[in-house]
């Protein structure tokens, strides 16, 4: 793993911060372009980009602090320090939907056209993190003999981390290609919600990194069931609209 890519006298380059960079600047710029086609300028899809990563970034660093609270209340100093990685994905996704609405409702934007473009990128997004997580060697999965050597872990684990990047690269091939094609509004991010949401729960099957909950999951395989299910009933909601 290489946690740090490089460092210039007091300056270290983190590669988990560098792809989070990737992944703002690339899911920006293809954003913008396809903002035309939902007839929405590209300014507003760059203010709608910049608030919806700054309120994901900020729910998914509290997320991860919450469910990480046994490490970071021995060590609050390291909770502002997203260099070192430590997102996690439900937060992210519930934060940056939030900041979504509250900047719909602000501009008296539609919501569902701008849940519809941004769907796929966000599912973009979230893959080139992976990677950053795989350099981080964070979100790593379980001892499988012909996995990938962790040094922090001692061991061959479950490359879970390109597990997910495969995955929801898929994902957002597959919205791409629904969005080309005719559909209701609020669709194309329904259908985020469920394949991101199933992605999930299986990946988490082969995750190392967390604990089971009495029923046999873990909270995030719960928290993706709850997410599947909202996906489902925004289906209907939309379909009766």
């Amino acid at each position: 793993m290489h946690p740090i890519l490089f460092s210039i006298g007091p300056i270290t380059i983190y590669s988990y911060g560098v792809m989070l960079a990737a992944s703002v600047l690339i899911c920006t710029y293809l954003l913008s372009l396809d903002a035309k086609r939902y007839n929405i300028s590209q300014e507003t899809a760059y203010d709608l980009v910049f608030w919806c990563m700054l309120g994901g970034i900020i729910g998914a660093r509290i997320f991860y602090v919450y469910i990480e609270w046994p490490y970071f209340s021995d060590n609050l100093m390291e909770i502002p320090m997203l260099q070192k990685g430590g997102l996690a994905w439900q937060g992210g996704f519930l934060g940056g939907v939030l900041s979504g609405v509250w900047f719909a409702r602000s501009k008296k934007l539609s919501l569902r056209p701008l849940l519809d473009l941004s769907a796929p990128y966000i599912a973009l997004g979230q893959s080139i993190g992976r990677i950053g997580c795989f350099l981080n060697g964070c979100c790593f999965g379980k001892p499988v003999a012909w996995g990938i050597y962790f040094p922090a872990q001692h061991a061959r684990l479950y490359p879970t981390q390109l597990f997910e990047c495969a995955g929801l690269f898929i994902i957002f091939l597959i919205l791409k290609k629904a969005q080309i094609k005719p559909h209701q509004d609020g669709y194309i991010f329904v259908y985020y919600l469920i394949l991101a949401a199933l992605e999930r729960f299986i990946v988490e099957f082969y995750r190392g990194d967390h604990d089971l909950l009495p029923i046999g999951l873990s909270l995030t395989q719960c928290v993706a069931l709850g997410v599947l299910a909202s996906g489902l009933i925004l289906m209907k909601v939309f379909k009766k609209k």
